[in-house]
């Protein structure tokens, strides 16, 4: 079939230099701590020894309330309302990286698709796009995201849209000025006295070269998407019905575990923020190393 062995070898144009950090030690161990979140949000379900929201009751037929780790099987204890904590860690994982990966590719591709158009036409393109990416940059972040999720039905997705309408700022930028020195290259020039089209042009020549920049700021933005979700959910902004570590943190914070010194209680849920947050810049920094080389010398 011409189509798609012509679509195979547009793809392959575009995503061709494409290549994994895997030359980094800080790229690799954010890569294996994606892989272990990414295994245990897929199998919740069958880790989980419990329902994470189901409450529980010992063996006296009692709440079982404020269990430590250890106790009656309970891995990380129980919550005052007896639920158990490794159950809501694990299914907390899904949250997390629904609303990374989520938000991360749609700010990924609207910042991308704003950069190339704005650095490849100019003009008075240009100069709208960047007067919205100047109002984006205008708008306090966390504020904009409370506000968007307080007005609309409180949900994961509502929190993704915030997100994606104002993280693209930043990748648009970067993607703006990169394809303003491409597009003067020779080889762009070359297609263009060709008779190529704007559009075959950026497919085919723009594209390809700026999909590692746009997967740079992709996997930072990860971790950005994944944090602001956690601090949405600790607000008491965020989906009711979903179970995240940000919700965890804000419900032990409400109970007072600090002051019970229910440690297992809020140590765990922040730990996996900060592993699965600093997994994203460990891997923007071997995109990084891969960009620009110079840098490590």
């Amino acid at each position: 079939m011409p189509e798609a062995s012509a679509s195979r070898g547009l793809v392959g144009r575009i995503f061709g230099p494409l290549h994994l950090p895997v030359g980094d030690n800080f790229a690799v161990a954010g890569l294996i701590i994606y892989a272990v979140f990414a295994f245990t949000a897929i199998f919740a379900p069958v880790l989980a020894p419990y329902d994470p929201t189901e409450i529980l009751y010992s063996a006296e037929y009692n709440l079982a309330s404020d269990l430590m780790p250890g106790e009656e099987g309970h891995v990380l204890g129980t919550t005052s309302l007896g639920r158990d904590i490794f159950s809501q860690i694990l299914f907390g994982a899904r949250s997390a990286l629904l609303v990374g990966l989520t938000a991360a590719f749609m700010v990924s591709v609207i910042g991308t698709i704003i950069g190339l158009l704005s650095g490849y036409f100019g003009g008075w393109v240009d100069t709208v796009l960047m007067r919205l990416a100047d109002v984006a940059f205008g708008i306090p972040f966390l504020p904009f995201v409370i506000v968007i999720s307080a007005f609309l039905q409180p949900s994961i997705w509502n929190t993704v849209i915030a997100m994606a309408l104002v993280l693209w700022r930043d990748t648009a930028r970067v993607i703006r000025s990169q394809v303003l020195t491409l597009r003067s290259r020779g080889y762009v020039e070359a297609a263009r006295v060709s008779g190529s089209s704007d559009m075959s042009i950026i497919v085919r020549h723009i594209a390809p070269n700026i999909v590692p920049l746009s997967l740079l700021y992709g996997s930072i933005a990860i971790g950005w998407a994944i944090l602001t979700e956690a601090s949405i959910s600790f607000l008491g902004f965020g989906d009711p019905d979903s179970i995240s570590w940000g919700f965890m943190l804000q419900d032990a914070f409400a109970s007072q575990a600090l002051s019970r010194q229910a440690y297992h209680w809020f140590i765990p849920p922040g730990i996996a923020i900060i592993l699965v947050v600093s997994a994203g810049f460990f891997i923007s920094r071997g995109y990084e190393n891969l960009l620009f080389p110079k840098l490590g010398r």
